[in-house]
């Protein structure tokens, strides 16, 4: 069967921080996906999955798989797959140049004690995610704080600062692949139309145990009572964009509630 040109823009256009570019290269290494999976401390069909992924970012197969029964049977990278693997240590080594650059003193000259902050705080996390492009128009900084396991997926606690917390469910295989643990920065994502904004919201007011519950100050809101987009300050001096409803009034320094369900938080890692 003909292969697709290999696409290296859309595979390594995305996130190459998680494991996916580790298991595909534990697959050249090791001639096995179950081996590679079990290497890289994930399920097989979690490493399937990363296989699937990055093969459709690509655009054409990165591994040839041969049917072997429950061990998974022998894998061979293809010429794209090995191409692919290059790619991602050329960028990994430019990118680490350049965070190293930036922790280091100025040449001829020393760093303020601002500029050092600043440094800092880029090259930890908003630098690296400065490539990242989604039509999601909320993005928080937090850390892990717990990850529960229920089933196939996961219920992750995630610290915004301040005692502030949000929680997402995402599939155990997600999971894995992202190498979530306690501790890990990682990027909060949700869509704007998935905010609910109302005066108040509680889990008396007919919402479910899944919905987050974050409070904060009206930064801009839409006239008049017609609902519309609203900007909300939260603690930790972040901003979250959702939707008042038909009918609610809203101004600017009043008070408010978010509400977005769990099942809407993405988690995303920078880099």
């Amino acid at each position: 069967m003909p292969r697709n040109r290999l696409d290296l823009t859309h595979a390594l256009g995305h996130d190459v921080a998680d494991k996916r570019v580790e298991i595909l290269r534990r697959i050249g290494e090791l001639g096995s996906i179950s081996e590679a999976a079990r290497a890289s401390a994930v399920s097989y069909k979690a490493a399937w999955q990363a296989v699937q992924t990055l093969s459709n970012l690509a655009g054409t197969a990165l591994v040839d798989r041969a049917v072997g029964g429950a061990g998974g049977g022998g894998a061979q990278l293809t010429a794209a797959g090995e191409q692919l693997l290059k790619a991602a240590a050329l960028m990994d080594a430019a990118r680490s140049n350049v965070l190293s650059q930036l922790a280091g003193p100025r040449s001829g000259a020393k760093a303020g004690k601002g500029e050092q902050v600043a440094t800092a705080a880029l090259s930890a996390l908003g630098l690296a995610s400065l490539g990242l492009r989604t039509s999601m128009r909320n993005h928080l900084p937090c850390r892990v704080e717990a990850i529960h396991k229920s089933g196939a997926t996961v219920r992750v606690v995630l610290a915004l600062g301040q005692g502030s917390v949000l929680t997402s469910r995402i599939t155990l295989e997600s999971c894995q692949l992202l190498g979530l643990r306690k501790g890990l920065s990682v990027l909060a994502l949700c869509k704007a139309t998935a905010v609910r904004i109302e005066p108040q919201l509680s889990s008396a007011a007919g919402t479910t145990a899944s919905l987050n519950l974050l409070p904060g100050v009206v930064v801009r809101a839409a006239a008049g009572t017609r609902g519309g987009e609203v900007s909300l300050q939260l603690q930790a001096d972040l901003h979250l964009v959702g939707f008042a409803p038909l009918g609610t009034r809203l101004r600017p320094g009043q008070p408010a509630m978010a509400g977005v369900d769990e099942a809407a938080v993405v988690i995303a890692l920078a880099g």
